[in-house]
């Protein structure tokens, strides 16, 4: 009884301080374990806030709006509308950006203020310019809206062309 007694006590002397010398074997593997996924999660993480950055600055650089650019775009957004129609849909998912394109992190158009769209930057007002200039016209609608809230907060903005059956 006295030994069962002396190692209970030394179990929750070593608890108690955090002196991993008394760790058992699985519990040294999965300490091991647990540390090299923390460190490869931060070099993930890492890794994904760097292409971020890279991201945010490419798109904040316009793109020169030539005819043969305008040309482009449209082939390929309704190459896009073509493929969703085929499929029933009524939108599409034309441009996917970080919140930190919008002055004020996508606040405004979050909550459906009347002038959100001045709060773009670089190449998504670009976007929205096309929409107003060369799509709107042609009777599709733009909704744009957070697409993710990550740690609960605004995230990624999603721009979707939208269409409505023709009236007979």
């Amino acid at each position: 009884m006295s030994q069962s007694t002396i190692q209970q006590g030394s179990s929750d002397s070593a608890q108690e301080l955090g002196d991993e010398s008394f760790m058992s074997a699985t519990e040294l593997r999965n300490y091991v374990m647990k540390t090299e996924m923390a460190k490869a999660s931060k070099d993930v993480g890492d890794m994904a806030a760097k292409a971020r950055a890279e991201l945010i600055k490419s798109l904040m650089e316009p793109v020169a709006v030539t005819p043969e650019k305008i040309a482009e775009v449209k082939r390929r957004v309704l190459g896009q509308l073509r493929a969703a129609a085929l499929k029933g849909n009524k939108e599409v998912l034309v441009m996917r950006f970080p919140n930190a394109l919008c002055s004020d992190k996508g606040r405004a158009l979050n909550n459906l203020e009347k002038g959100w769209p001045s709060t773009l930057l670089g190449r998504p007002l670009q976007a929205f310019e096309f929409w107003r200039d060369h799509l709107q016209p042609q009777g599709y609608g733009l909704k744009a809206m957070i697409v993710d809230w990550p740690a609960g907060l605004p995230g990624d903005v999603g721009f979707f062309l939208t269409w409505e059956e023709a009236k007979r």
